[in-house]
């Protein structure tokens, strides 16, 4: 799950300017490019000095409740001041998420602050954080991550799924030796949360890792990705990062993949070095005429290649003159979507469930899919109304209810799989997102459908 993270007047200069010009519905454009740029939860900071947070909040999140698009997506309230998160917490419509709280000021403090949370039925992000600081080690993040647990499941009652820890990813190649084992540290503490702290999460400010490299965007993306599928293989369930700059992990250059996880995974004593000296040159050559060539390159290819780059890597630029040339080659429109749309949204299933592809991307892969069997639906309807003309129009091969279950609003894969049953000769009964399940069940009964196929993240 990925945490949207340029709502933040504190991460995104942009974000921050909007909103102390009072350009609240500019800014609003930010939050709606995050959601379509795949990001599950928005992650919203007003902390600045010159910005009353408390203001700033509650209107931001009154307009964000008028934009549906928006809506969808649950909200982070991300502020170290509680009367900006209660403001906050007064203004969303559904279950939202604090983050976040600490033991930095004591526990009498943080159980306070852990029942007010759960009178609001919100979720909350707990930072390894305490008394005497923040936690650096993997033992200090295990340590206070289980004192700060006991302590809310054990004496306040707060429901552990409710629960996401974040134990501090910290910045890597910083040049201090101290510093080469920040990611294996966040990596096995999260190992360790998932295993030993019943139904809790695990989250993480994920651009913190590659604060040394600020100003070579192309090393960042690979480190980003590079940590997410370490991380992730852990157990981390949700990371707060720009859903919009995440590289595939399995397009990653080689290369450049193997001097970056030499200094997240800490494999040699001279990976800071190396990976830095990579990234000048990088920046020297200049990245401009590289990424025309390999544009160029991937156009060359046949239409069946192009088709499966342009769903992997989420590109919709040339979509509908491919899946034109594409049926002009196959014949069929069915032919098409079953054959080079659907191999390369095989390839994409095939990179998320190894985990070296995440959900972002997976969303805007869907995308451009959709976008392919839009151009391909009317010819689908032309071809079904030539043979109804000839006296060919054959029964039912069966009945089916789809729905995107209560509590998601995502429906781009169901939308898919209606065309093609469709297109096989089955009748669709699409009762849309967000349905419950005595709802498909009653219309499931009544349609006296064959089948159910149900969506849901």
């Amino acid at each position: 799950m990925m945490i949207g993270e340029r709502t933040n007047v504190a991460g995104s200069p942009k974000f921050a300017k909007l909103i102390k010009e009072g350009k609240y519905e500019e800014a609003i454009a930010i939050a709606r490019q995050q959601v379509e740029n795949g990001a599950n939860v928005i992650d919203i900071c007003m902390d600045e000095g010159m910005i009353d947070g408390v203001a700033a909040m509650t209107r931001f999140l009154l307009l964000l409740g008028s934009e549906p698009e928006v809506a969808k997506a649950p909200f982070m309230i991300d502020s170290s001041k509680w009367e900006v998160i209660e403001a906050g917490l007064k203004c969303l419509q559904g279950k939202g998420i604090v983050n976040s709280i600490s033991l930095k000021e004591g526990e009498d403090k943080f159980r306070q602050n852990a029942r007010l949370i759960m009178q609001y039925g919100a979720a909350v992000v707990v930072m390894a954080f305490d008394e005497n600081g923040q936690a650096a080690s993997y033992a200090e993040k295990i340590r206070i991550c289980e004192r700060a647990y006991r302590i809310l499941v054990d004496e306040v009652g707060f429901p552990p799924e409710d629960i996401i820890f974040d134990p501090n990813v910290l910045t890597v190649a910083t040049g201090i030796e101290e510093h080469n084992n920040y990611a294996v540290d966040f990596i096995e503490a999260t190992r360790w949360i998932k295993q030993n702290l019943p139904h809790a999460k695990v989250s993480g400010g994920v651009s913190n890792i590659s604060f040394s490299f600020r100003g070579n965007n192309h090393v960042r993306e690979a480190m980003h990705s590079a940590f997410l599928y370490h991380a992730i293989q852990a157990g981390m369930d949700m990371g707060i990062v720009n859903a919009g700059m995440l590289e595939v992990y399995e397009e990653i250059a080689p290369e450049l993949r193997e001097l970056v996880e030499d200094v997240l995974l800490n494999r040699r004593p001279d990976a800071t070095e190396r990976l830095v000296d990579f990234g000048e040159k990088l920046k020297a050559a200049g990245e401009g005429p590289k990424d025309a060539k390999k544009e160029e390159e991937w156009r060359l290819g046949t239409v069946e290649a192009r088709l499966s780059h342009a769903l992997v890597k989420g590109i919709d630029t040339h979509i509908d003159g491919d899946t034109a040339e594409a049926l002009e080659k196959l014949g069929r429109p069915l032919s098409v979507i079953e054959g080079p749309l659907m191999d390369g949204m095989g390839v994409v299933g095939d990179l998320f469930g190894a985990g070296k592809m995440f959900l972002p991307q997976v969303v805007k892969s869907a995308r451009v899919m959709k976008k392919a069997v839009a151009y391909l639906t009317p010819f689908m309807e032309a071809e079904k109304a030539e043979m109804a003309a000839r006296g060919e129009v054959t029964k039912a091969q069966g009945k089916i209810v789809l729905a995107t279950v209560k509590g998601d609003v995502h429906d781009i894969g169901k939308n898919i799989v209606g065309v093609v049953l469709a297109c096989n000769n089955y009748e669709v009964i699409d009762m849309g997102v967000m349905v419950s399940c005595e709802k498909i069940l009653e219309r499931a009964k009544a349609e006296k459908a064959d089948l159910i196929g149900l969506s849901g993240l």
